[in-house]
């Protein structure tokens, strides 16, 4: 009877074990998804952009269709060009496609999910900022009154005000400020330092090559971004304080951490590098998105027009509009959808990393693989967005409204942008704001209409090509507006 027993535990084994044997032969009878033939033992070296890698991506998706792949040194990378494909492999099945590559580039520059949530994760926790987002673009109207031609500058510094506020208390002052140029710097390294066009981050134990070895000069300018990257983190940190110790400290995201807790090394440095995490992670983007939409009003003065008979219906001309108006404003929030959507921020998501081997849609996806979804193709597809390099709220009013952006724009899965409601608020009351009391229009220089391109920079955060515009004040009641004391 034992020996039953026994018998029956071997052959049930070997039972499980034929049924494994069965699963990976079909897994390995699979072939990844289709993609441009490689090399030997390289694969697609070369293949792979070192910028705009989007529009590459794209052009991929049209070859192979919504999944493509390519394979570089043994590592396979899944490009998605779908919106709904991305939701139901990054979305539905988050539990195996949510984890992240270690990015040799930018290992350190952590992205605080939790935290994000916790501050202004949804609109009801985001009520409690938008007076600080209120305050800091009145500023901004002023800055621009003053110094209509520096508007790129003015829209930084605005951005990195609110963040900074936020995150450490710190109240931006006028002219250069130190902690935002510092800031700026940094996130900009960030972003070159994440995309696909860094190698190492694809191929990471290159990393492990000698400085010295051909090819390896990465490594030198990683340890010159580093020390960018640690003095964005430690300065404004050290400026709290040094007011908490000379109870001058605002109530802040560092100054509730830090008060009347001995810290230990650990909590200090999460404390520092979460908090450096809301300026990368809120304000770059934010200032990407604003500079668009001020390229997209000077190229579509129609828009503008509509915009601001909106505005004037609803709001009037005897105050600035407000977050309270913004359920009566279905046109404004139509043009910050566009603007979201017709300059993608971040072109390309930042790796997902399979956790394990899957099959999907009949394709075999290896446990390891690196999936990038194209949120740029996902954006101007026109399967999707009729005429999608146009800039055209209306597509998003009425019973045929197309898609809402920010179900793609702001990534997929658990890995979704934490800081996706604070950049929509800000796109707004900066639009609605701006358009209440300027008109932009396009650039003359000697009678002639120096006409703006829709080109974009390469990087994780990508910013729109330079351009100058015409910014007036729409009338004297406007000015007056403007000038008017900032709320508190």
């Amino acid at each position: 009877m034992q020996d039953l027993k026994y018998l029956d535990a071997v052959v049930g084994a070997f039972a499980l074990y034929c049924v494994y044997r069965l699963m990976t032969l079909e897994k390995r009878a699979l072939s990844l998804p289709p993609g441009p033939r490689g090399l030997p033992i390289i694969g697609n070296l070369f293949d792979v952009p070192a910028e705009k890698e989007w529009l590459t991506f794209a052009k991929w998706g049209e070859t192979y269709g919504k999944l493509a792949s390519v394979t570089v040194l043994g590592q396979p990378l899944i490009i998605v060009n779908s919106a709904s494909v991305a939701k139901d492999m990054l979305d539905k099945h988050s539990a195996i496609y949510s984890d992240r590559p270690v990015i040799p580039m930018g290992e350190r520059f952590r992205n605080y999910r939790r935290l994000a949530h916790q501050l202004f994760g949804n609109a009801s926790t985001m009520k409690s900022f938008h007076p600080v987002e209120e305050l800091e673009t009145h500023r901004f109207l002023k800055r621009l009154l003053s110094r209509p031609a520096e508007f790129s500058n003015h829209i930084r510094k605005t951005a990195g005000a609110i963040i900074l506020r936020i995150s450490h208390g710190y109240e931006v002052g006028e002219g250069d400020d130190p902690f935002v140029t510092l800031a700026d710097k940094a996130t900009e390294q960030f972003a070159l330092s994440t995309a696909p066009g860094f190698l190492v981050n694809l191929v990471p134990f290159l990393q492990y090559l000698p400085d010295w070895f051909p090819g390896a000069s990465f490594k030198q300018t990683a340890k010159e971004w580093s020390a960018t990257l640690n003095e964005m983190v430690d300065l404004p940190y050290d400026h709290v304080k040094q007011h908490i110790a000379a109870g001058s400290a605002e109530p802040s995201y560092v100054s509730k951490l830090v008060e009347d807790q001995n810290l230990s090394p650990d909590q200090e440095f999460e404390i520092k590098w979460s908090s450096a995490s809301l300026y990368s992670g809120g304000a770059d983007t934010t200032v990407s998105a604003i500079y668009s939409f001020f390229k997209a009003m000077s190229m579509y003065p129609e828009v503008q027009a509509k915009a601001q008979a909106e505005l004037d219906a609803v709001v009037g001309n005897d105050r600035l509009p407000s977050f309270e108006d913004r359920d009566h404003l279905p046109y404004i929030q139509a043009v910050t959808l566009e603007a979201l959507r017709w300059h993608s921020v971040v072109p390309t998501s930042v790796p997902h990393r399979v956790t394990e081997d899957n099959v999907f849609k009949g394709y075999f996806i290896p446990k390891g693989a690196l999936v990038m979804a194209n949120l740029w193709q996902m954006n101007h597809d026109p399967e999707v967005y009729h005429d999608p390099m146009t800039f055209k709220p209306e597509r998003f009013i009425g019973p045929k409204a197309e898609i809402d952006p920010r179900e793609s724009c702001f990534g997929f899965g658990r890995r979704i942008c934490p800081g996706r409601v604070l950049a929509d608020a800000s796109v707004f009351i900066s639009c609605a704001m701006a358009l209440a009391v300027f008109n932009i229009s396009k650039y003359s220089e000697d009678g002639v209409v120096i006409e703006p391109d829709t080109d974009q920079s390469t990087g994780t955060i990508s910013h729109p090509s330079s351009f100058k515009c015409t910014i007036s004040p729409r009338s004297d009641k406007a000015v007056t507006l403007i000038q008017a004391d900032e709320r508190r």
